[in-house]
């Protein structure tokens, strides 16, 4: 588990994290997301005491990071996969990790095998592109087998495989019982990775929900509706206080309704002998609600035409 307390941090007049408290469970992928420059990575940062905070603290299974004896055996964190210096092979640099924490060598075989970097293992990592810079960061973290796994951006520059790879890999970890912290702007793929949801905006905490939660309440749900007989359907809606538009999915034959739940919108077909071919609640996803959430701390906002407005 990761606990954080009134965490924050401030670089010159600049808050960057806000009395920012939280708590990450064991056993699920926690998404944690937020605009740009909402604070995300310093966060993380002074998660691993790599930044020191101005004001509260962040605990790792109870232990603040200075506190435990072999921190790669209890977290594994990947906040830079560019780090690695470009002359070492991919198993040097695991080796010298591996002997700089008592980790015994043939660990190293046993994640370059997880991450699927066997083949390439001997090849100079100045090499490699992106993804694979991601993969070997991921085995690292990896090397002490640790309880808690901390990932900044882990599918960045990976491969459509690489991203189904990543998601499952991550969900095999958090079924295993380890914590799980992964922040990422690919938010249809923290749809499918993530249960739970730490939401962030100005280094502030504006959510800590999970993905269902989130989606099912946005005022984005809807239900779209197919029958042979729109106009008369849409003028009773109306009348019921839905409102109705045609929608990017809906045809000539069907409408999106909101302001009422699908079981609504049947019985109300029922009571007027109205013929219905489709009745199709649609919740939110998660990239409508994340904008609809954060749209008061966004960084940037554009008009329709594409003019920005800092």
């Amino acid at each position: 588990m990761i606990k954080s307390d009134g965490l924050t941090k401030k670089f010159g007049n600049k808050t960057v994290v806000d009395s920012l408290s939280f708590e990450v469970a064991s056993g699920v992928v926690t998404g944690f997301l937020g605009p740009n420059g909402s604070g995300k990575s310093t966060t993380m940062r002074l998660i691993m005491g790599l930044d020191l905070p101005n004001a509260g603290g962040s605990l790792l299974n109870g232990k603040r990071i200075t506190e435990i004896a072999s921190p790669m055996r209890e977290v594994g964190v990947l906040l830079d996969a560019g780090y690695v210096h470009p002359t070492r092979t991919a198993r040097n640099h695991l080796w010298a990790l591996a002997a700089s924490n008592s980790i015994p060598k043939s660990r190293v075989e046993e994640v370059l095998s997880m991450v699927g970097l066997t083949e390439v293992a001997g090849k100079r990592v100045g090499n490699f592109s992106l993804g694979m810079k991601q993969r070997l960061g991921i085995a690292a973290t990896l090397l002490g087998d640790p309880s808690i796994v901390i990932l900044d951006e882990p599918a960045n520059g990976l491969d459509p495989e690489g991203v189904h790879w990543i998601r499952n890999f991550l969900s095999y970890l958090a079924d295993q019982g380890r914590t799980v912290f992964v922040s990422s702007h690919l938010l249809s793929e923290m749809a499918l990775m993530a249960s739970a949801l730490i939401i962030i905006g100005n280094g502030r905490l504006i959510a800590e929900t999970s993905v269902e939660e989130l989606t099912s309440n946005s005022g984005g749900s809807s239900v779209f509706v197919r029958s042979p007989k729109l106009a008369e359907l849409t003028a009773a809606l109306v009348g019921a206080g839905a409102k109705v538009s045609n929608g990017e999915a809906a045809d000539r034959d069907g409408i999106v309704v909101t302001g009422l739940e699908a079981t609504e919108v049947g019985h109300l077909a029922f009571e007027k002998k109205i013929e219905i071919h489709e009745l199709s609640p649609r919740t939110s996803t998660l990239e409508e609600a994340f904008l609809e959430l954060t749209a008061g701390f966004q960084e940037y906002q554009t008009e329709k035409h594409g003019e920005v407005k800092p």
